[in-house]
C-alpha cells in the first residue's frame, strides 16, 4: 500500500509538472475557468446566505465552461484537474468543480486516456480522503465523477479501486460504495471483477468494527446481489459467461452465515436493519440451492429471535415468507422441531398488539396470513393442532386471532389446500359455537360466510344456518331493547348484526337447496321487526332466496305461498308495508331498491294482476334511486312517484274492493310509526289518495270519521297529516269530504258557549282552539287538491265561509291567526291556480283583506316572535292576484303598511337559528307582497311610487332598517327590470333621480347595506343599459366589479375611494337631464343622514360634475340651484366645502352660467353665497378669472347690446344686479390674497368700477334688490349695501392692494372719494381721480388710455361721460401721443363735441379737445381744422352757456399752439362769434369770451391785422363797458384783453399809458376812456361818434354794472363829440333814454343817468356855439 501510494503521490506530481508547463492559449483558459469558478463561489455564498436556490450568475458561469469544454474539452478538463489540486482550496468549490467534470464527462463521452488518468487519480485521492461532514460530500461527488467516467473508461475506473481493494486490508468506505454503483451501472463489465470483489470483501467482514462500515457493506451486497439475479436474467446478453447461479450462491453463503450469526446480533438498529435487507436478495440466490437450502432452515430460529428485538417486525416476517414459500414450492419441509418456535411466534404477532413505534404492522399481519398459508399447505394437522390448542386458552383477543387465521386458510385459492384441512379447520371452529363475545361471534360468522363463498355451502347446513339464524334473532332483539348507558356494549351488538346481515346475503346468494324454515323466518322479520336497519340485508337475501326458489323445479310447489307449511302475509298488509317502508329509501344502507327488487320477484305471489304494470314501473324507480344518493334525491319526488307507481297499480284493481282493504291496511299501520317521521308521513298520503278512489262513499266516510275521532290534534304531526289525508281524498271524493267535516261538526255540537270534545277522547282532552285551527286548515287543503269546477262552485260557501267563521268566532291566538292565514292562502293558491276562472270574483276578498291587515297592525313593529306578519303578507299576497283587483291607492296602502310592520325589525343574533329563520322568512314575504303588488302598476310611475315608500326607510337613521329597505328596493328592481326591460322606457330624469337616492348608500357605515346598495345601482345601470342600447366595455365590468369587492371591505378610505370609482364609471352612461336629477336627488337627501352619507353624496356630485361639467352648459342653472338651495343647511363642514367645490368645477368649465346664477340669487351675499365666494378668493387664478366675469358683467351694461350666439351668450348677456355683482367683487378684492397686487387687473377693475359708479349716480340706478329684501326683512337695506358705497369701497381695497402711499394720501386728502360719492362732484371727482393716477400710475396709463377709448365709443352715455372725463386728463398728457392713441381719442371726441344729447359729454369732449394744447401741443396744427370746427359749433349752435364756455376755453388753449395763417377763414368767424358773447348774460360766457378775444388778439398777423382791426373796433364799446363787468375775473379778463387790442389803433400815447391798466380802478379807466376818447375826437371823430350811438344802446343793459358804465362812457364820449357830430344826435330820444333811467332801481345807475344826462344838455344849450371842429 505505501508502494502504490507512492506511486500515486509520483504520478500527481509528474502532472503538476506537466500542468505547470501550459502554452499561452492553454494558461489563457485556465485563467477564465478560475475565474468563474470564483463567481460560481461567491454567489454559492451569498445564496446561503440569502436561503433562496442557486443564483442565474452561478448557472450562466457553469454553462460557459461547459460549452468551452464541447470546442476543447482536454484543456478545459486539465485546468479543471489543475484546480483541485490547488493547495487549500474551498470544499464548495471542489463540489463545483465536479460537477462541472459530471457535465462535461456525459457531455463528451470519450476523452484522452491521459487526462482521465490523471482525473482518476485525483478523484480517487479525493474519494478516500474523509474527513466531517464536508468531506463525505466531496468524497461522494468524486465517487460519482468516477462512476460517469466507467461508461467510456471502464477499465481505467475499475483498475484503480481494485488497486486499493486489498484482501484481509479494510478499505476505504468509499471504495466499496463506488464499486456497488459500478455494478449497478455497468452490470457485465463489472461481472468478471465480481467474484473477486465478493472473495475481497468477505476477508474485510471481520475487520468491519464500525457500524457506518456495516452498513455500507450491507448496502453493497445488496447491490451485488440483485447486481447478479439482473446478470443471470439476462445471461444470453453476456458476451461470455463468468459464474453460474451455483458458484454465485456457493460464494454468497459464508457472507450469509456471517451476516446471520454475527452482525444481526449486532446492537446497532442500522446495522440490523442493513442486514436483514440484504438477506433477500441474497436468499434469492441461495435457496434455489437444494444443498444451501437446508442449511438456510438451519438459521430459521435467530431470525425467529430477532422478534423479540426493537426491528420492524415486517422485515424479519418477509424474510420468513420468503423461505417458507420457497419450501412449499421446492417441496422441502422445514424441520418438525422449528414449525412449533414459528407458529408461536407467528400467532403470537397476530394475537398482540404490535408496538407503537412500529410503523408497518398492518402489513406485518398481511405478510403473517402469507406465513400461515403457505404453513397450511405443508403442515395442515400439525397448524391446525396449534390452532385448537390455542383456542382452549379462552382469551377474546386469542380465539379471535385464531378464528382470523382460519378464515384466512380458508379464503385461500390453492389447489394444494385438501378438504381434509377444511375438515379441520370446521371443528376448531364448532368448539367454540357457545362464546357469547361479539368479536368472536363475528369471527365464526365470518368464517362461516367465507366458507359459503369458497364453495363448501355444504359444510354449514345444519350448524352454521342456525348459528347464523341464531345471531340474526339475538342481535335484533339486543339492539331494539339496548340501555343508553352501555354505548360500547350497543356498538360492537351493531357489528355483530351486520355482520350477521352480511352472512345471511352470502349464503342466501350463494347456498342452493335453502330449507323453507328460514324463508318464512326471514319473511316474517320484514312485517314484524321494529329494527329497520336490517331490512335491506333481509330483503336482498329474500329476494335472492325466491329467484332461486322460482328457478328451481319445485318452485310452485313448495315456496309460492301455496305450500301449506308457508304461512305468507296478506297481500294489502305485505304492501302496505313495504310501501310505507320504501317512503325512506335510503335508510339501512338503501332498503328501497331492496324493497323493490323483493317486490318484483313476488309480484305474482302479492297480485297476479298488478306483474304486468310491476315489471314496466319498477325498474324505472329503481333507476331512479340508483342514479341519486341520500344527499341528492328529493323526498318530495320520491314519494310523488310512489304515489304514481301505487296510483297505476289499483288501476288494475278497479272495480273491485281493493283499494278499501288496502286503505283499512293503511290505516292500521298508523299507530305503528312514530310521530314524527317520514313512514309515518308518507302513510297519510298514501291513505288520502286510496280513499280517494274508493267507490263506496259510505265507507270512505266511516274511515275518515274514524280517522278524526282517533287524531290526537294536539300533536302537530298527526293533525298535519289527517288534514293532508283529507285533502287528497278530495281530489276525488270532495263532497264527501265536506259531508263528512259537517257531520263531524254537528256530532261535537259546536256552538259559541260551550264545545266539549273531550268526551271522545278521554286521554287527550282538545282545545277547542285546536280543532277550530284544525278545520280551518283542513277546508284550505280541501280546496287545494278540489278539482277545479268543483273548488269554483264551493269555495266561498262553505269553505271560505267556514272559515271565517271559525276564526272569527275563536279567541283569534297566534296559532288561530297562523291556521286562518294558511287556510286562506291555500283556498286562494288553489283558485289562483285555475286556468280557466271563467271571470270568477272571489266575493270574500275584501272580508279576508280586512281582517288580515287588522292581524298585520297589531303586529309589533319592533318585535318578532311569531311568523304572524310573514304568513299575513303571503296571504295578501295570494289575495292580490285574485279579482277583484285592488286600487293603486289600495295597493299603496298594502305596501306601506307591510314596510312598516317589517322594516323595524333588528336582526337576529348568529346564534339563535330559529328567530334567524323567521326573520328571513318575514323579509321573504314583503318581497313577494311588494312584487305581486308591483305587477298591477308595473310602469315608471309605479316604480317611482314604490321607491318612494322606501326611500324614508333607505334615508333611515337605523342601519337594520337601511339595509333592509335597500335589499328590498334591490330585489324589486330585479323583478321590475325582468318584467318591463326595455318596454316601457322611464321618464326623463327618472333615472337619475332613482340612482341619486340609493348612490350615497355605498359609503354607508353598515357592510350589508353597503353591497345591497351597490347590487341596486348595477340593477339599474342594467336597466339603463338595455333602454338605451348602450353596451357596457369589459373593463368597466371589470372595474365595477372591483369596487364592489373594496365596498365589501371596512377601510374607510378604500370604501370611498370605490365609491367615486364607481360614480366615475357609471357617469358617462347619463345624460345632460339625468345628470341634473341626480344631483338635485343627491343634494335633497344631504344632512337626511350621517356624515359619511353626505360625504358620499357630495363625492358624487363632484365626481359627476368633474367629468361631465363640459357637458352641462344648458343644465348648470339647474344644478347650481340644487345645490345653492341645499347649501344653507348644510351643517358639516366638510360637506359644505366639496358643494362649494363643485360649484367651482361647474364654474370653471361654465363661468358665465355659474356667474349668472351667483349673482341673480335673491339677497346679496348671504352667508352660503359669502362662503362660495370666499372658496373662489382661495384660489388665486380661480379668483383672479372670475373677477375678469364680474368685470364683463358690469362692463356688459356699458357695451352695445349684441345678439347672443351660444347658450354662454344667453348667461353672459342674462340681466343681473349690480349691487349683487358690486357685492362680490368687493369680497373677493377684500378676501384675496394680499401678495397679489392685481397689477394685470386693476386698470380694468378700477375703470369698470368707475363706470359703474357713474352709472349708479343716474336715477334709473336703483338696485333690484330692494324689493327681495323687503320680502324678506321689514327694514330697508342696511347702508352700506348700496351702488355707490360698495363700488367706491372696492376702488379703496383695490388701491390699498396696489401699496402706492403717496397716491393713496393724494386720494384722501384731495377727498377724492367723497367727490365720486356725491352726484354733483362725480364728475371732478372722476377728473381728480384720473389726474392722480395719470401722476401716480405711469405703468397703468397705457391699459387705461385703451379703457378709456373703449368707455368713449359705449351706448351708454354714463360711460361715455364717464370715460370722457378721464380722457380730459389723458388728453393733458402725451400718454395719448406717445401711444398712438391720439388720433382714435380726437375720433371720439369729435362725435362727443358734436353730440347734443347729453350736455355734460358734450362739454367734456371740447374740454379734452382743448386739452390736446396741454398733452400734444405739436398735433394741435395737425387737427386744427377739425378742433376749430368743433369749438367754432359749440358757439354757433343752441346750446348751453356751458358748452359754449367749454368751447372758448378749448379755443383759447388751442389758439396758443396757432398762428394767424394756421386758422384760415376761422379766424374771423371765430372773432364774430367771440364778439357775440360780450354781452352774454352768462359770467363765464364774457369772462372766456374776453379771454378768447384776448388770445385771438395775440394771432394776429400781418394778414388778418385789418380785419381784426375792424372786429377790435366793433368791439371796442364792450370792452370799455365790461371793464366794469359785475364779475370781477370777467372784468379783469376784459380789461386784459382791451389792452391787449389796444396797439391795433395805432394810439402810442394810449399804448404807453395802458401797460399797467388791468389793474387800474374805476378812476383810472375814466381817466383812460376820457383820453381814448379824446384821442378819438381828434382823430376819428366819426368812430367816436359811432361808439356813442352804440354806448346809449347799453343804457337798458341787464347789468347794473353794464348800465353804470354805459351812462359814464356816453357823458365822456358826449363831451368829446365835435359839434358836427352834436348836430346829429337826436337829444330828445337821448334825454328820454336817460330819463327813464331816473326811474332805475338802482341808486348808482340812476346817479350816472342823471350825470350823463347833465352833461348831455349842457351840450345840447353850448353845441351852436362850438366851432365845427371843436368839443363840448
Amino acid at each position: 500500500m505505501a508502494e502504490a501510494a507512492a506511486d500515486l503521490d509520483g504520478g500527481l506530481s509528474e502532472g503538476a509538472e506537466a500542468m505547470g508547463a501550459l502554452d499561452s492559449h492553454d494558461s489563457g483558459i485556465f485563467q477564465q475557468v478560475t475565474n468563474l469558478l470564483d463567481i460560481m463561489e461567491s454567489e454559492s455564498a451569498k445564496t446561503d446566505m440569502a436561503g433562496a436556490g442557486l443564483d442565474m450568475r452561478k448557472t450562466l458561469a457553469s454553462v460557459i465552461i461547459t460549452e468551452k469544454a464541447t470546442a476543447e474539452p482536454s484543456v478545459v478538463m486539465h485546468a479543471l484537474t489543475r484546480c483541485l489540486q490547488v493547495p487549500e482550496i474551498s470544499t464548495q468549490r471542489k463540489i463545483n468543480i465536479y460537477n462541472i467534470l459530471q457535465e462535461i464527462i456525459q457531455q463528451e463521452g470519450e476523452l484522452e486516456e491521459q487526462c482521465v488518468q490523471r482525473l482518476v487519480a485525483v478523484a480517487s485521492k479525493e474519494m478516500r480522503e474523509i474527513s466531517e461532514v464536508e468531506g463525505y460530500t466531496k468524497a461522494e461527488v468524486a465517487s460519482d465523477t468516477l462512476v460517469a467516467l466507467s461508461r467510456n473508461h471502464f477499465s481505467l475506473v475499475m483498475y484503480e479501486l481494485q488497486h486499493h481493494l486489498k484482501p484481509l486490508n479494510l478499505t476505504d468506505e468509499f471504495v466499496v460504495v463506488t464499486l456497488a454503483k459500478l455494478a449497478n451501472g455497468n452490470v457485465f463489465e463489472f461481472m468478471p471483477y465480481m467474484g473477486i470483489t465478493l472473495a475481497t470483501i468477505f476477508t474485510m467482514l471481520r475487520l468491519a468494527n464500525d457500524a457506518r462500515m456495516r452498513q455500507v457493506i450491507c448496502s453493497a451486497m445488496e447491490t451485488f446481489c440483485e447486481t447478479v439475479q439482473f446478470y443471470l436474467k439476462h445471461l444470453e446478453d453476456s458476451t461470455y459467461p463468468v459464474m453460474t447461479e451455483e458458484q454465485f450462491a456457493l460464494k454468497l453463503f459464508p457472507m450469509y452465515r456471517y451476516f446471520v450469526t454475527v452482525w444481526l446480533r449486532h446492537h446497532n438498529p442500522e446495522v440490523k436493519m442493513g442486514v436483514i435487507k440484504s438477506l433477500k436478495p441474497m436468499l434469492s440466490l441461495l435457496l434455489p440451492s437444494d444443498e444451501l437450502r437446508e442449511q438456510v432452515y438451519d438459521y430459521i430460529p435467530l431470525l425467529l429471535a430477532e422478534y423479540q428485538g426493537s426491528l420492524e417486525a415486517v422485515f424479519i416476517t418477509q424474510v420468513l415468507r420468503q423461505i417458507l414459500e420457497v419450501s412449499v414450492v421446492t417441496n422441502t419441509p422445514i424441520p418438525q422441531m422449528q414449525l412449533n418456535p414459528i407458529f408461536t411466534e407467528l400467532h403470537v404477532q397476530v394475537c398482540t398488539k404490535a408496538p407503537a413505534q412500529h410503523q408497518y404492522s398492518s402489513q406485518n399481519l398481511m405478510e403473517i396470513v402469507h406465513c400461515f398459508i403457505a404453513l397450511a399447505r405443508s403442515y395442515p394437522k400439525e397448524l391446525m393442532k396449534f390452532f385448537f390448542s390455542q383456542m382452549e386458552v379462552g382469551k377474546e383477543a386469542i380465539r379471535v386471532g385464531t378464528l382470523t387465521l382460519i378464515r384466512a386458510v380458508v379464503s385461500a385459492d390453492d389447489p394444494k389446500m385438501n378438504i381434509r384441512t377444511i375438515y379441520l379447520a370446521i371443528r376448531v371452529v364448532k368448539n367454540t359455537l357457545s362464546d357469547a363475545r361479539s368479536k368472536v361471534r363475528m369471527a365464526i360468522l365470518r368464517i362461516i360466510g367465507q366458507l359459503a363463498l369458497s364453495g363448501y355451502q355444504d359444510r354449514i347446513k345444519g350448524w352454521g344456518l342456525k348459528y347464523v339464524s341464531v345471531q340474526l334473532t339475538l342481535s335484533t332483539y339486543k339492539l331494539t331493547n339496548h340501555r343508553d348507558s352501555f354505548y360500547q356494549r350497543d356498538l360492537e351488538e351493531k357489528m355483530v348484526h351486520k355482520v350477521t346481515l352480511d352472512t345471511v346475503k352470502i349464503i342466501t346468494s350463494s347456498v342452493s337447496g335453502m330449507t323453507n324454515e328460514f324463508w318464512v323466518r326471514l319473511l316474517c322479520y320484514i312485517m314484524e321487526t321494529d329494527y329497520t336497519e336490517a331490512l335491506t340485508p333481509i330483503c336482498i337475501s329474500l329476494t335472492n332466496l325466491a329467484e332461486r326458489q322460482l328457478h328451481s323445479k319445485d318452485a310452485a310447489a313448495s315456496t309460492t305461498g301455496k305450500s301449506k307449511h308457508v304461512d305468507l302475509p296478506a297481500p294489502q298488509k305485505l304492501l302496505a308495508r313495504l310501501l310505507v317502508l320504501m317512503s325512506s329509501p335510503y335508510k339501512g344502507e338503501g332498503r328501497g331498491v331492496a324493497m323493490l327488487h323483493l317486490l318484483r320477484t313476488l309480484s305474482h305471489s302479492i297480485v297476479p294482476t298488478m306483474a304486468t304494470v310491476w315489471e314496466q314501473e319498477i325498474p324505472l324507480l329503481i333507476q331512479y334511486l340508483e342514479e341519486h344518493t341520500e344527499f341528492t334525491w328529493n323526498q318530495k319526488a320520491w314519494e310523488d312517484k310512489l304515489i304514481q307507481f301505487l296510483r297505476l297499480s289499483l288501476k288494475t284493481t278497479r272495480g273491485t274492493s281493493w283499494s278499501l282493504r288496502l286503505s283499512k291496511e293503511l290505516s292500521n299501520q298508523i299507530g305503528s310509526f312514530d310521530s314524527p317521521s317520514l313512514e309515518k308521513g308518507f302513510l297519510y298520503r298514501a291513505l288520502g289518495f286510496t280513499l280517494a278512489l274508493g267507490l263506496e262513499a259510505d265507507k270512505v266516510e266511516l274511515l275518515l270519521l274514524e280517522l278524526l275521532y282517533k287524531t290526537d290534534y294536539s300533536n302537530d304531526f298527526d293533525r298535519e297529516g289527517v288534514i293532508l289525508c283529507f285533502g287528497l281524498c278530495a281530489h276525488g271524493q270532495v263532497k264527501t269530504v265536506l259531508n263528512v267535516l259537517q257531520d263531524f261538526e254537528d256530532r261535537i255540537q259546536e256552538s259559541e258557549q260551550s264545545w266539549q270534545i273531550s268526551a271522545w277522547r278521554k286521554d287527550h282532552p282538545w282545545r277547542r282552539e285546536t280543532v277550530k285551527s284544525a278545520l280551518m286548515v283542513m277546508y284550505g287543503c280541501v280546496s287545494s287538491y278540489c278539482h277545479p269546477q268543483m273548488l269554483l262552485t264551493h269555495v266561498d260557501t262553505p269553505i271560505t265561509a267556514k272559515i271565517v267563521h271559525h276564526y272569527s268566532s275563536s279567541c283569534q291566538d297566534i296559532s288561530l291567526k297562523l291556521a286562518f292565514m294558511k287556510s286562506i292562502m291555500q283556498v286562494t293558491g288553489a283558485v289562483i291556480n285555475i286556468k280557466d276562472q271563467q271571470d270568477f270574483y272571489f266575493a270574500q276578498k275584501p272580508t279576508l283583506t280586512r281582517l288580515v291587515m287588522a292581524i298585520l297592525k297589531v303586529e309589533p313593529p319592533d318585535h318578532l316572535a311569531s311568523p304572524v306578519r310573514t304568513m299575513a303578507m303571503d296571504t295578501l299576497s295570494h289575495l292580490s292576484k285574485l279579482k277583484p283587483f285592488y286600487s293603486t291607492e289600495e295597493s299603496n296602502e298594502l305596501m306601506d303598511i307591510s314596510i312598516h310592520s317589517v322594516i323595524s325589525l333588528q336582526p337576529p343574533g348568529e346564534d339563535n337559528e330559529s328567530l334567524k329563520t323567521l326573520y328571513e322568512n318575514t323579509l321573504s314575504s314583503l318581497e313577494r307582497l311588494m312584487e305581486g303588488l308591483m305587477q298591477r302598476q308595473m310602469d315608471p310611475r309605479g316604480l317611482q311610487e314604490m321607491v318612494h315608500l322606501l326611500e324614508k326607510w333607505i334615508l333611515s337613521e337605523k342601519e337594520w332598517e337601511r339595509e333592509k329597505a335597500t335589499n328590498l328596493h334591490f330585489h324589486l328592481m330585479q323583478i321590475y327590470i325582468q318584467s318591463i326591460g326595455v318596454c316601457i322606457p322611464l321618464k326623463l330624469g327618472q333615472f337619475g333621480t332613482l340612482v341619486g337616492l340609493i348612490a350615497p348608500c355605498t359609503c354607508d357605515t353598515h357592510q350589508r347595506t353597503r353591497v345591497a346598495s351597490t347590487n341596486v345601482l348595477s340593477s339599474l345601470l342594467d336597466l339603463h343599459a338595455s333602454q338605451t342600447c348602450s353596451l357596457w366595455d369589459a373593463s368597466k365590468e371589470r372595474e365595477l366589479e372591483k369596487c364592489k369587492e373594496d365596498i365589501q371591505g371596512t377601510d374607510a378610505e378604500k370604501i370611498f375611494c370605490a365609491s367615486s370609482k364607481i360614480a366615475k364609471v357609471v357617469c358617462m352612461e347619463f345624460n345632460c337631464d339625468e345628470v341634473v336629477s341626480l344631483i338635485q336627488k343627491l343634494c335633497e337627501n344631504i344632512g337626511a343622514m350621517d356624515l359619511p352619507h353626505d360625504k358620499a353624496a357630495v363625492t358624487w356630485i363632484a365626481t359627476f360634475l368633474q367629468m361631465r361639467a363640459r357637458e352641462l352648459e344648458d343644465k348648470v342653472a339647474e344644478i347650481l340651484g340644487a345645490i345653492l338651495v341645499h347649501l344653507p343647511v348644510v351643517d358639516q363642514l366638510e360637506v359644505r366645502r366639496l358643494l362649494v367645490e363643485g360649484i367651482l368645477l361647474l364654474a370653471h368649465y361654465h363661468q358665465e352660467t355659474v356667474l349668472t346664477s351667483l349673482l341673480r340669487q335673491p339677497l346679496p351675499m348671504e352667508s352660503h353665497l359669502t362662503e362660495v365666494w370666499l372658496a373662489v378668493a382661495e384660489n388665486v387664478p380661480f379668483a383672479r378669472t372670475m373677477l375678469h366675469g364680474l368685470m364683463g358683467r358690469l362692463q356688459a351694461r356699458f357695451t352695445p347690446r349684441v345678439n347672443a350666439t351660444s347658450k354662454a351668450d344667453i348667461w353672459r348677456l342674462a340681466a343681473v344686479d349690480p349691487l349683487m355683482t358690486l357685492c362680490t367683487i368687493h369680497l373677493l378684492l377684500e378676501k384675496l390674497d394680499r401678495d397679489d397686487k392685481l397689477r394685470d387687473l386693476f386698470p380694468d377693475l378700477i375703470y369698470t368700477l368707475l363706470l359703474q359708479l357713474s352709472s349708479s349716480h343716474r336715477p334709473e340706478a336703483a338696485s333690484p334688490v330692494l324689493k327681495t329684501w323687503r320680502l324678506v326683512h321689514t327694514g330697508a337695506l342696511p347702508q352700506e349695501m348700496n351702488l355707490q358705497r360698495v363700488t367706491i369701497k372696492s376702488m379703496q381695497l383695490l388701491f390699498r392692494r396696489i401699496n402706492h402711499e403717496r397716491l393713496l394720501h393724494a386720494l384722501g386728502e384731495q377727498s377724492v372719494w367723497a367727490l365720486l360719492e356725491d352726484s354733483l362732484t362725480f364728475l371732478e371727482g372722476v377728473g381728480l381721480l384720473a389726474r392722480l393716477c395719470v401722476q401716480n400710475l405711469e405703468s397703468y396709463r397705457l391699459r387705461l388710455s385703451e379703457l378709456v377709448l373703449r368707455g368713449m365709443g359705449s351706448e351708454v352715455m354714463s360711460c361715455r361721460v364717464s370715460s370722457t372725463a378721464v380722457c380730459v386728463e389723458f388728453m393733458s398728457d402725451p400718454v395719448l401721443y406717445q401711444e398712438k392713441l391720439l388720433r382714435p381719442a380726437v375720433m371720439l371726441l369729435e362725435i362727443g363735441a358734436g353730440q347734443k344729447e347729453d350736455e355734460a359729454l358734450q362739454v367734456l369732449s371740447l374740454r379734452a379737445l382743448g386739452n390736446m394744447a396741454l398733452g400734444a401741443p405739436r398735433k394741435v396744427k395737425q387737427y386744427r381744422k377739425l378742433l376749430l370746427e368743433q369749438c367754432l359749433g359749440s358757439l354757433r349752435g343752441p346750446v348751453s352757456s356751458i358748452v359754449t364756455a367749454e368751447g372758448m376755453e378749448a379755443l383759447t388753449k388751442i389758439l396758443a399752439e396757432l398762428r394767424e395763417g394756421d386758422m384760415g377763414s376761422s379766424f374771423e368767424s371765430l372773432s364774430e362769434l367771440c364778439r357775440v358773447f360780450f354781452d352774454n348774460e352768462s359770467e363765464l360766457l364774457r369772462l372766456k369770451a374776453f379771454v378768447l378775444f384776448g388770445k385771438l388778439a395775440k394771432v394776429v398777423g400781418i394778414s388778418k391785422k385789418h380785419f381784426f382791426k375792424g372786429e377790435v373796433k366793433s368791439a371796442w364799446v364792450p370792452l370799455l363797458l365790461h371793464c366794469q363787468d359785475p364779475c370781477a375775473s370777467t372784468a379783469r379778463a376784459c380789461r386784459a384783453t382791451m389792452f391787449q387790442c389796444m396797439h391795433f389803433w395805432g394810439w402810442k400815447s394810449l399804448e404807453s399809458a395802458s401797460g399797467q391798466s388791468s389793474t387800474r380802478t374805476d378812476e383810472d379807466m375814466t381817466v383812460f376812456q376820457t383820453n381814448m376818447c379824446s384821442t378819438l375826437s381828434q382823430k376819428k371823430p366819426a368812430v367816436l361818434y359811432g361808439f356813442f350811438l352804440e354806448t346809449m344802446s347799453y343804457v337798458k343793459n341787464n347789468l347794473l354794472r353794464i348800465r353804470i358804465a354805459a351812462c359814464n362812457l356816453a357823458g365822456i364820449i358826449v363831451k368829446q363829440l365835435s359839434a358836427h357830430y352834436l348836430k346829429k344826435l337826436d337829444f330828445p330820444a337821448l334825454r328820454n333814454s336817460l330819463q327813464e333811467l331816473q326811474l332805475d332801481s338802482d341808486p348808482g345807475v340812476r346817479k350816472a343817468a342823471l350825470q350823463t344826462l347833465k352833461v348831455l344838455d349842457s351840450c345840447s344849450q353850448h353845441w351852436p356855439l362850438v366851432s365845427p371842429e371843436g368839443t363840448c
